[in-house]
Parts: C-alpha cells; structure tokens; sequence
C-alpha cells in the first residue's frame, strides 16, 4: 500500500474532521486536544503552530515532541487494519490518532482512552 498521499496531507485538513466526528457525538474539541496532546506530547501551543503551519503528517509525528510510551497499548481495528499489527511506523501512528479519535466518538471514557 502507497502512504505517500497520507503523509503528505496536512494535519490541519484533517483536525476539523477529528472535530467535528467527536462534536456529533457530543464530544468536544478540548477531548481532541487532550487526546492529542496525550499521544504527541505537543502542547496547545506547539499543536497551534503545527496547525497554523499547514504541517503535513509525517513532519507532524517526526517534530512530535514524545510518542507516549503507552501508545503501544492502543489495539483493534481502525480503516480494516489491526493497529498493532501495522508494520509501516509512521501509518501506525497515524492509525493510532485514528482510534483514539474513533473511540472518543464512540463515547468510550476519557480514562480508558488515554491508557495508563
């Protein structure tokens, strides 16, 4: 499978998506923000420049400050791939954000989502 398109789409065209997938759920952009800060490490600030930026997605996750190091605790099924059995690194972690974003829309709790 070619990723090449994915990772050089921008992370700010697709943050209004993740957005809105959570608010028709009744979530909100603040559990967004939190999931990414949780899987990044970037804070408010550094997810604004990035956006701002027009940050494609594989500079996103390269300058990401910290992958949490529970990252590799997020599994399932997310686009018809299991999540931890991903090979390519960089489309894994994009799948992670995926599920994350995925589950927070399915009304999972905050808790379960951000794995400790």
């Amino acid at each position: 499978m070619d990723n090449t398109r994915v990772y050089r789409m921008s992370f700010a065209s697709v943050y209004p998506l993740y957005i809105q997938k959570a608010e028709r759920k009744g979530r909100t952009k603040a559990e967004v923000d939190t999931i990414i800060h949780w899987l990044t490490g970037y804070d408010e600030k550094g997810l604004q420049q990035v956006i701002a930026n027009k940050t494609d997605f594989q500079t996103f996750f390269a300058e990401a400050p910290q992958l949490n190091p529970n990252a590799s605790k997020i599994t399932g099924v997310i686009c018809g791939y299991r999540v931890e059995e991903i090979e390519d690194r960089l489309m894994q972690k994009v799948r992670y954000l995926d599920k994350l974003i995925d589950e927070l829309a399915k009304g999972k709790a905050m808790e379960k989502i951000l794995r400790k």
